[in-house]
């Protein structure tokens, strides 16, 4: 069994928040806190060590009393360049990720990834969720090995940015959880007022 200290968190903020009329979504308020200190309150006991990743109000996030680190690139360059700067500064042997805007994700994330990617022997895990008569992945919502940093970089370097097409290029497997309402996101207000009732 992975032991939780072998595995870092990080939170994902680093995105432009465009769907939500620019504003900085890990700010946002759900339940009267910002949906970033959601996030770092559910996984937090989940992991060994946790950061977050943003390229704005650093000290906004800062004050949350975890490390935080933007973006190498600086252009709101997507989820996978906040992987990349996490994994730059992970001293564990695992990486764990989590959107700042899905403030309700299961309390057994980290655990149920950390299983199944033990058990398969795999590089990366990563969440799906039913729809329909398929599945739906979550692809922010991974449990990957630090080791994979220089193929990211690599990958990123090619102009390359969607996290799926880096997942299939290792060995990935897939974790079903059936709760499709923890992994609803808020990308826009009305969507935040929709998860807070």
């Amino acid at each position: 069994m992975i032991d939780k200290n072998q595995i870092t968190g990080l939170i994902l903020a680093g995105g432009r928040g465009s769907r939500m009329g620019n504003v900085d979504k890990g700010l946002q308020n759900f339940q009267g806190i910002p949906m970033a200190m959601h996030a770092l309150l559910r996984l937090g006991p989940q992991v060994g060590a946790i950061m977050i990743n943003a390229n704005r109000n650093l000290g906004a996030y800062e004050s949350m009393g975890v490390p935080v680190w933007p973006d190498a690139t600086g252009d709101f360059a997507g989820p996978l360049a906040g992987v990349a700067a996490g994994l730059e500064r992970c001293e564990t042997d695992y990486l764990v990720t989590v959107p700042c805007d899905t403030p309700l994700f299961p309390l057994d994330l980290v655990e149920r990834l950390a299983a199944a990617l033990e058990e398969a022997g795999a590089e990366i895990a990563m969440v799906v969720t039913p729809d329909g008569d398929g599945v739906r992945t979550q692809p922010v919502f991974m449990l990957m090995r630090a080791s994979l940093l220089d193929g990211l970089l690599v990958f990123l370097h090619a102009g390359q940015g969607k996290v799926e097409r880096w997942a299939d290029s290792h060995a990935c497997v897939q974790v079903m959880f059936d709760d499709v309402r923890a992994f609803t996101g808020a990308n826009t207000l009305t969507e935040l007022h929709q998860l807070q009732s």
